[in-house]
Protein backbone atom coordinates (compact mmCIF):
# COMPACT_ATOMS: atom_id res chain seq x y z
CA UNK A 1 0.00 0.00 0.00
CA UNK A 2 1.19 3.32 -1.33
CA UNK A 3 0.60 6.78 1.16
CA UNK A 4 0.38 9.91 -0.19
CA UNK A 5 0.80 11.89 3.01
CA UNK A 6 4.49 12.02 2.65
CA UNK A 7 4.45 14.25 -0.53
CA UNK A 8 1.43 17.03 1.06
CA UNK A 9 2.69 20.43 1.38
CA UNK A 10 2.98 22.44 3.85
CA UNK A 11 -0.13 24.61 4.26
CA UNK A 12 0.56 28.16 5.26
CA UNK A 13 -2.34 28.91 7.74
CA UNK A 14 -2.81 27.65 11.05
CA UNK A 15 -6.21 26.25 10.79
CA UNK A 16 -4.32 22.86 11.38
CA UNK A 17 -2.79 23.87 14.17
CA UNK A 18 -4.46 22.44 17.46
CA UNK A 19 -5.84 25.18 20.68
CA UNK A 20 -3.35 25.27 23.24
CA UNK A 21 -5.08 25.86 26.72
CA UNK A 22 -3.92 28.23 28.97
CA UNK A 23 -4.11 27.17 32.63
CA UNK A 24 -4.37 29.51 35.73
CA UNK A 25 -0.82 29.47 37.99
CA UNK A 26 -3.35 28.24 40.76
CA UNK A 27 -4.39 24.88 38.03
CA UNK A 28 -0.45 24.55 37.46
CA UNK A 29 0.39 24.92 41.65
CA UNK A 30 -2.26 22.34 42.04
CA UNK A 31 -1.09 20.19 39.32
CA UNK A 32 2.56 20.35 40.27
CA UNK A 33 1.55 19.26 43.95
CA UNK A 34 -0.65 16.11 42.54
CA UNK A 35 2.44 15.33 40.11
CA UNK A 36 4.69 15.30 43.27
CA UNK A 37 2.54 13.29 45.26
CA UNK A 38 2.19 10.30 42.62
CA UNK A 39 4.24 7.06 43.39
CA UNK A 40 7.84 6.90 41.69
CA UNK A 41 7.76 5.61 38.29
CA UNK A 42 4.51 6.17 37.76
CA UNK A 43 3.35 5.98 34.56
CA UNK A 44 1.31 9.54 34.02
CA UNK A 45 4.60 11.14 34.54
CA UNK A 46 5.67 9.76 31.35
CA UNK A 47 2.26 10.81 29.59
CA UNK A 48 2.46 14.01 30.74
CA UNK A 49 5.79 14.68 29.55
CA UNK A 50 4.82 13.66 26.05
CA UNK A 51 1.86 16.05 26.65
CA UNK A 52 4.36 18.75 27.30
CA UNK A 53 5.89 18.14 23.81
CA UNK A 54 2.69 18.47 21.91
CA UNK A 55 1.99 21.62 23.69
CA UNK A 56 5.20 22.94 22.56
CA UNK A 57 4.42 21.52 18.77
CA UNK A 58 0.96 23.22 19.01
CA UNK A 59 2.17 26.55 19.95
CA UNK A 60 5.00 26.60 17.19
CA UNK A 61 2.36 25.31 14.49
CA UNK A 62 0.37 28.49 15.41
CA UNK A 63 3.30 30.80 15.20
Amino acid sequence: MTFSSGCAKAVSDHAACPPVVEYSREVQARAASEVEALPPGAVIEGMLADYHVMRRQARACQG
